[in-house]
């Protein structure tokens, strides 16, 4: 099984510790492919960074259908282009955020989610109402850090997102602790060990519930608003972003469940992220 992560930011320190993320989490036999479009913003912090990076995560997924991708994590917590990535992708796509609320769920009846800048905030509760976790989401909180100090060597980052997460169980009666960002993939373990309820990362849950979608021969559907696109001509610099041929409509037979074409490492190499 092959799955495809992308972090839709072009920082790729923070694409190769969700590949580590991702490689942890996943099962032997699953090989894992880390990277990041080779342009787009260097971190998504916003509505507009959000839009503009989605050009650049759809080219991703386009190229995975032709590298025979089983499926798809879209790494970055706003979950952006979601479904226009379902769109054009035969295999299941699933976005950190939706696979870590679902997971908190699983897990106990009340989570908050730990962001980093204010302003996501809104971004994450539209997130919670379209995913219907509005009954289990205790709180959103931020620690008003800018994402890329949680690349930053000596910032106060890590420190900030646990006195977030402590501050969630003591306050919100939080019964676990979803991580707002994909950069903060890394210290799911150190803060679960400090708070004693489940934390949970979006990387690690997005990729197992991708296995457990492949593993049971499932594609994304092409009946109605997730069928191929449309085919039609796009002009000028995003010519190259139709679809003039799509795939037939029927789901090839599904090959989850059989034996993996690749070598059953856990720790398969990655393409070197684009830059």
């Amino acid at each position: 099984m092959r799955i495809k992560v992308i972090n839709p930011n072009t920082t790729e320190s923070m694409t190769r510790k969700i590949g580590e993320a991702a490689r942890a989490a996943a099962a032997i036999g699953t090989e894992i492919v880390a990277c990041n479009p080779a342009g787009g913003p260097v971190s998504i912090e916003g509505h507009y960074d959000e839009a503009v990076s989605v050009l650049g995560l759809l080219d991703e997924v386009r190229k995975g259908e032709a590298e025979a991708m089983d499926g798809y994590v879209v790494a970055c917590f706003g979950d952006p282009g979601l479904l226009a990535c379902r769109e054009v992708a035969r295999g299941p796509v699933l976005g950190i955020a939706e696979a870590a609320m679902h997971a908190a769920a699983f897990v106990a009846t009340g989570f908050s989610i730990v962001t980093t800048l204010a302003r996501t905030r809104v971004i994450a509760a539209e997130l919670v109402e379209r995913y219907g976790m509005t009954r289990f989401c205790r709180a959103i909180r931020a620690t008003d850090l800018p994402v890329l100090d949680l690349e930053r060597e000596g910032s106060e980052a890590r420190r900030s997102v646990l006195d977030e997460c402590k501050r969630a169980v003591a306050e919100d009666g939080a019964g676990a602790i979803v991580l707002g960002c994909a950069g903060m993939a890394d210290l799911t373990a150190e803060v679960q060990k400090a708070i004693g309820v489940p934390v949970i990362d979006g990387v690690a849950a997005a990729v197992k519930f991708v296995e457990a979608l492949v593993g049971m021969g499932l594609q994304t559907s092409k009946v109605g608003d997730l069928a191929w696109p449309l085919p039609k001509a796009y002009t000028g610099a995003l010519a190259h972003m139709a679809v003039t041929n799509p795939p037939p409509s029927p789901m090839p037979t599904p090959r989850g469940r059989s034996t993996p074409r690749r070598s059953a490492s856990r720790s398969a190499s990655t393409r070197p992220a684009a830059g």
